[in-house]
C-alpha cells in the first residue's frame, strides 16, 4: 500500500501560487492536503482574486479544511505568531504531517524545533520545475517575475533553491 503524503500549508503559498497561476498545478491527487480555517479566513481577507480561485479548490475537496485539537500548542504559539501560522503549525504536529509549508522564518524554526519537516514557497516551485509542470528559462527573468507578483524573497536565497536547475 502506498502512504499517502500529508501536507498541511499556510496562507503565503495558496496565495503565490494562485498568482503564478499554478494552484492547480500543485495539487496532487497522491497527496492530501490540509489548511486550517483561519488561514481560509486570510486568504477570505486578503484578495477577491485570491478567494475566487481557492473556491472551486475548496469544493472539489482538493484541499482539506481542518481545525486542530492541539488547543494547548496552538494557544503557546498564538502569542508570538499570527493565528493562521500557529493554528498551521499545530495542526501538523496533531497530524504527523509529512511536510507543513511556511515562509516565516521564525515559523520555520518553531516547526523544525517541533520535529515538523518543513517547506516553502521556493521549494514548492523548484518542485514544480523539477516535475517540469512549469517552465522557468532565465533565472534572472524567473526571479523577476516571481518579485513583480508581490511575493517578497531574496535573491540569495532564491539562486541558492534555484542552483541546481
Amino acid at each position: 500500500m502506498v502512504k499517502v503524503l500529508k501536507i498541511v500549508i499556510n496562507s503565503s503559498l495558496i496565495i503565490f501560487l494562485v498568482r503564478f497561476q499554478a494552484l492547480e498545478l500543485f495539487l496532487n491527487d497522491n497527496y492530501e492536503f490540509y489548511i486550517t480555517p483561519s488561514v481560509v479566513t486570510e486568504i477570505h481577507a486578503k484578495s477577491n482574486e485570491i478567494s475566487r480561485a481557492l473556491a472551486p479548490v475548496l469544493a472539489a475537496e482538493k484541499l482539506i479544511v481542518q481545525s486542530t485539537n492541539l488547543t494547548s500548542l496552538f494557544n503557546r504559539l498564538y502569542k508570538s505568531f499570527r493565528r493562521g501560522q500557529s493554528e498551521t503549525i499545530a495542526l501538523a504536529t496533531e497530524l504527523q504531517a509529512d511536510f507543513v509549508i511556511l515562509d516565516d522564518l521564525a515559523a520555520r524554526k518553531i516547526a523544525t524545533n517541533l520535529g515538523l519537516n518543513v517547506k516553502g514557497t521556493l521549494g514548492i516551485l523548484k518542485k514544480l520545475v523539477v516535475e517540469r509542470k512549469i517552465e522557468i528559462g532565465n533565472k534572472d527573468e524567473f526571479s523577476q517575475n516571481i518579485f513583480n507578483l508581490k511575493f517578497i524573497i531574496f535573491s540569495s536565497i532564491f539562486y541558492a533553491v534555484f542552483r541546481d536547475i
